[in-house]
């Protein structure tokens, strides 16, 4: 006699959108179960039957054979009595509260998409919108909830009579697929040239055309426009740089496939799977040796920020080109990308020959995200298109639902509610207008996307922060400051799902301190409700104030005063002037700019472009198998205080003796690891703590993480550092979040 059971299931998680219900109901009917299953405010409820091995096999592969764009959270399991229903069904949804759906990211086109794709058989054939409930676009394309094709930017593509046979089929893979469509009824692709006049032929043929000629074309993506070059054409990427006036910052470069990328760069098996996943980050690789990759692509850096094609557009170009291509984001260096297409039109016709563009809208801009993969793991530098705004899982609830403004410089905000905390799509410098417009509409758009309304509002200590003053003009909420390193700790403990307390370590830029000085190289006694500082870099000027960030040569002098052997450095600079400033210039115990004095001494960078670069380059020129290390004294009082000097002078010796300046590079790196790992040590007899936190941008730096966190481990520490979210200034909303949120609880 067959044994019957009967549970009633609810999955939480990203499961609405992405195909969950009809691979539910496939699954179901394949093991000879009856029940039915819907949407409801939370998740996914299912209510199974059947044999007993059959709904324990339905339990196993559920969470096994998930759909590839679903992210389970929870899966909560009843018992019920059997009823003796036959066949399985998919019901509406039966919403009993406020909708809370989770909006997915946008995914790469699958496997299947592609094979239509390529299929000279297919009505799909050639199709640069192809998609299906497992890829295409999600976030970008959304306008509100419930995720429904009416509430998309497809709303105005009524579907044919064969695309509305699938959507509403639940045996197939584009069932309640929103953006489902086809050439007979979905978006169409054009060319136009610089005034924006349709050009004739085929547009992908046509866009080649002109890339093979050296021209830059303005490809609209998923979301947003990118300047496209070959790869290899010296001539052309340094015509887009001088256009784009981004005179040094890298360039990303698209690969065909894992085989064209492999004539790039180093790629092991982990790498391999970042480029391969669903997310289709840039991957930031160590370059190969005689490369075909133009010089102006990426200067003064060994890496390459490399991605794979995401959508079927990309792969359609790639196909045609035969080569690797430049795709760098569509704006003038310092502005947001352009993601509407008239914005887009006027803003790059100086800079695009012609313009690759469709009908389908795009609703959020999102750029495309960075990772690096460093200490064995992988580090999310800029976390936007394939991650946002999906909701990182919160150890601890929040009792109150918070908004956290973040930093001003690489910005994000989060929205926390409960345990879910959503962290929005790199924005940006809120000093350029229009990303400032961007960071206040996106707010709005989340609030209404998830329906939370803050009730408690975090931000930056720094008065004179865009998203300060945002906060500040929040009405009806409870106001919270948190101190941008606590943050950065705060949000690393986040990251880990660990409260502290911890020994945190940020090194970054700049950021208020509470003693009315610049902090950036703290050592902190953290948890995730409070901090105290026990202790940090040696301050030093910033002669000039914000002129020594772009010009990091002060720095150097600010470091080694007078004593400077005849050092090229100080013959290339007014150096006495910077001198004279010193005196009234903030002080500092900033990291970054601890870097920017080596960088400028060994030649390197006197001048900047852009943020960090002095820093980047730094580590980029470092010879990554130097053993030697240079000594920075620690002193104990009232504060520990690192004695970065000590590393400047011992560099500036070595350069006067004739030292590889690489080699210095290197030992300065050595050093810094080396003096992290002490003053730890240091710390840890004083307090007992034995767990540290790594934050801030300088851990964005691989060769300074894993020398640090190396080094810390064998000395019997455990170590804590960013996986989900950024190091630097990316993840300060989500640590803002999580101290509201502790503070709260508390």
């Amino acid at each position: 006699m067959t044994t019957l059971k009967r549970v009633d299931v609810h999955v939480e998680g990203v499961v609405q959108g992405v195909g969950f219900r009809p691979f539910v109901h496939s699954l179901a009917r394949r093991l000879g179960l009856a029940g039915r299953v819907h949407n409801d405010v939370d998740g996914v409820h299912i209510e199974v039957e059947g044999a007993l091995a059959g709904v324990e096999e339905f339990l196993t592969a559920l969470e096994r054979d998930a759909p590839a764009l679903s992210e389970i959270e929870r899966v909560t399991v009843v018992s019920a009595r059997p009823t003796g229903h036959s066949g399985f069904t998919i019901a509406a949804g039966i919403p009993s509260g406020p909708l809370r759906p989770l909006v997915r990211a946008d995914g790469a086109t699958c496997d299947d998409c592609l094979s239509e794709l390529a299929d000279p058989a297919d009505r799909r054939h050639g199709y640069p919108f192809i998609n299906c409930a497992n890829c295409g676009p999600r976030f970008t394309i959304v306008r509100g909830v419930p995720y429904d094709r009416p509430l998309t930017t497809m709303a105005g593509f009524g579907m044919c009579q064969a695309c509305a046979a699938e959507y509403h089929d639940p045996g197939n893979r584009r069932h309640r697929a929103q953006p489902t469509c086809c050439p007979d009824c979905g978006p169409r692709l054009r060319l136009r040239d610089a005034r924006g006049t349709e050009l004739c032929g085929d547009p992908i043929a046509g866009a080649v055309t002109l890339l093979r000629a050296g021209r830059v074309v303005a490809v609209k993506g998923l979301g947003g426009f990118h300047l496209a070059v070959p790869a290899a054409d010296e001539r052309a990427a340094a015509l887009l740089r001088g256009r784009k006036h981004r005179e040094e910052q890298p360039f990303a470069v698209m690969a065909a496939d894992l085989a064209q990328a492999r004539r790039l760069c180093e790629i092991d098996e982990h790498a391999a799977g970042l480029l391969t996943g669903r997310a289709r980050p840039i991957v930031l690789l160590p370059r190969l040796p005689g490369a075909p990759v133009a010089a102006s692509v990426a200067p003064a850096t060994r890496s390459l920020g490399l991605m794979l094609p995401y959508t079927a557009l990309h792969h359609l170009l790639l196909a045609e080109l035969a080569e690797p291509m430049v795709l760098t984001g569509g704006n003038v260096s310092g502005e947001p990308i352009a993601y509407e297409d008239d914005d887009a039109l006027t803003r790059l016709s100086g800079i695009a020959d012609a313009f690759l563009i469709h009908d389908r809208p795009i609703h959020v801009r999102a750029d495309d995200s960075v990772v690096r993969p460093m200490a064995g793991e992988v580090t999310v530098l800029r976390r936007a298109r394939g991650y946002a705004p999906e909701p990182l899982a919160m150890r601890w609830p929040a009792p109150r639902p918070v908004l956290a403004c973040g930093a001003e410089l690489r910005s994000t905000f989060c929205l926390a509610e409960g345990r879910r905390a959503f962290v929005s799509q790199h924005i940006g410098n809120l000093e350029n207008h229009e990303t400032l417009r961007s960071f206040v509409e996106s707010i709005d758009h989340f609030c209404g996307l998830f329906g939370i309304r803050p009730e408690v509002v975090a931000h930056d200590l720094h008065p004179g922060y865009l998203s300060t003053r945002h906060a500040m003009e929040i009405h009806g909420a409870e106001l919270l400051g948190v101190q941008h390193h606590h943050a950065h700790i705060a949000s690393c403990l986040a990251d880990n799902g660990d409260p502290g307390p911890v020994l945190g370590v940020a090194l970054d830029g700049l950021g208020h301190g509470p003693d009315g000085t610049l902090w950036g190289g703290e050592f902190l006694r953290a948890d995730l409700t409070s901090f105290e500082r026990l202790g940090h870099l040696a301050q030093v000027p910033m002669p000039g104030g914000s002129a020594a960030v772009r010009q990091p040569w002060r720095m150097t002098a600010a470091y080694l005063g007078d004593d400077h052997p005849g050092l090229d450095v100080a013959r290339r600079n007014p150096w006495a002037d910077a001198l004279r400033l010193a005196p009234d210039s903030p002080l500092t115990s900033s990291a970054a700019r601890l870097f920017d004095a080596v960088a400028a001494l060994l030649g390197i960078r006197d001048k900047i472009t852009y943020a960090g670069q002095a820093v980047i380059e730094l580590e980029q020129h470092a010879d990554p198998a130097e053993r030697g290390t240079y000594e920075a004294r620690i002193t104990l009082g009232d504060l520990l205080v690192l004695q970065g000097a000590d590393l400047v002078r011992a560099a500036a010796a070595d350069l006067a003796a004739g030292t590889c300046t690489r080699a210095i590079a290197g030992r300065f790196h050595n050093g810094l690891a080396d003096a992290v790992t002490r003053a730890c040590d240091a710390l840890r007899q004083a307090t007992g703590l034995t767990s540290v936190a790594l934050s801030g941008g300088m851990f964005q730096n691989a060769l300074l993480l894993e020398g640090t966190v190396t080094r810390l481990r064998a000395a019997g520490f455990r170590v804590l550092k960013h996986v989900r979210v950024p190091p630097g200034d990316g993840g300060v909303s989500l640590g803002q979040a999580a101290v509201a949120a502790a503070r709260d609880r508390a």
